[in-house]
């Protein structure tokens, strides 16, 4: 049996609790149950965030009494600041954003569904075709693209380089968006990139990019990449919106999980620029079906570990 059917097998039994409460006989939305049925959410569109294309797609929402309005955002940085201002009910990002934002902003941001946990080649670093680079210790000195400061992709590089021997000291890091990173590593403008899916199966599809390290590895093996979130008065002010949001959820990454068409079909459909063909081949995360406090801390431990965090963090804090 394989991580994610072990993980599936074990997250099953959540299943009846968290689609308990506020529906009826299928599992639905009372009609007028929820307080606020229109909402509008920010998505980063890597195969992390599959699960709630999916429950778009699907009418889940929809049958939990809920219309959803889906916008592309550039990073969880700039997502997470327009939520804390009010323009978003929900975002999706990595958790190494949303801590940051907790500790370092006093956000009050409440992970109310899981959205994936790293699988092998999801996160990669890749390096043009014509590169000399071919492995993890040839890096030193060179420059690496990340999306944006400080953030998941920050730690999952200086992880990469701490299980090779290397320090994070000995690579230099530049800011680039996703969507311009192969045109960045084509240009070298760049030495290396790290890339989630879609951008891994993209870069190699658009510039023969050539990947040299999988970051599903070490330290950071199997580990909780992205969650579902509110501020914590949202929640407080809708509480039955969001138990439909959990309840659609639930059945999405159920979906996710077991039917890899069905997230070929929604990237293809949401996430912009990702083909059929592309969708059909990338590789997917696993799609975790309850919140796990423990998994979660994983994250913050790395964090403080390589200076993202000043001293330890409690992520069950954040956790509704």
């Amino acid at each position: 049996m394989n991580r994610r059917s072990i993980r599936f097998a074990a997250a099953a039994a959540v299943i009846s609790l968290l689609a308990a409460g506020c529906a009826n006989a299928n599992g639905s939305a009372a009609p007028g149950s929820v307080e606020k049925p229109d909402l509008t959410v920010a998505m980063v569109p890597a195969d992390d965030t599959a699960g709630w294309y999916i429950a778009q797609q699907d009418g889940l929402f929809a049958k939990q009494g809920l219309h959803v309005n889906i916008q592309m955002a550039v990073s969880s940085e700039t997502a997470i600041k327009q939520q804390l201002e009010g323009k978003y009910d929900v975002t999706d990002g990595n958790y190494v954003s949303y801590i940051q934002a907790v500790v370092q902003q006093h956000a009050d941001l409440e992970i109310f569904a899981a959205g994936s946990i790293m699988e092998p080649r999801c996160q990669v670093v890749m390096v043009p075709a014509d590169s000399p680079i071919k492995n993890v210790a040839e890096l030193k000195g060179k420059t690496i693209g990340v999306n944006v400061p400080k953030n998941i992709g920050t730690l999952l590089v200086s992880a990469l380089l701490r299980d090779n021997g290397m320090s994070v000291n000995e690579v230099h890091f530049k800011y680039i968006a996703f969507p311009l990173m192969a045109k960045a590593l084509q240009d070298h403008q760049i030495d290396a990139a790290w890339l989630p899916e879609p951008f891994v199966t993209g870069a190699e599809e658009q510039i023969g990019a050539q990947p040299i390290a999988d970051l599903d590895s070490g330290a950071t093996q199997s580990l909780p990449i992205s969650g579902y979130v509110v501020t914590k008065a949202w929640a407080h002010k809708y509480p039955r919106t969001l138990a439909a949001l959990r309840r659609a959820l639930v059945q999405a990454q159920r979906i996710a999980d077991t039917d890899p068409s069905a997230v070929e079909k929604a990237m293809a459909h949401y996430a912009p620029g990702v083909t059929p063909t592309a969708a059909a081949v990338m590789a997917e995360p696993d799609f975790p079906l309850d919140t796990d406090a423990v998994l979660i801390q994983r994250v913050a431990n790395l964090m403080q570990q390589f200076g993202l965090l000043q001293r330890h963090f409690n992520v069950e804090s954040m956790i509704g």
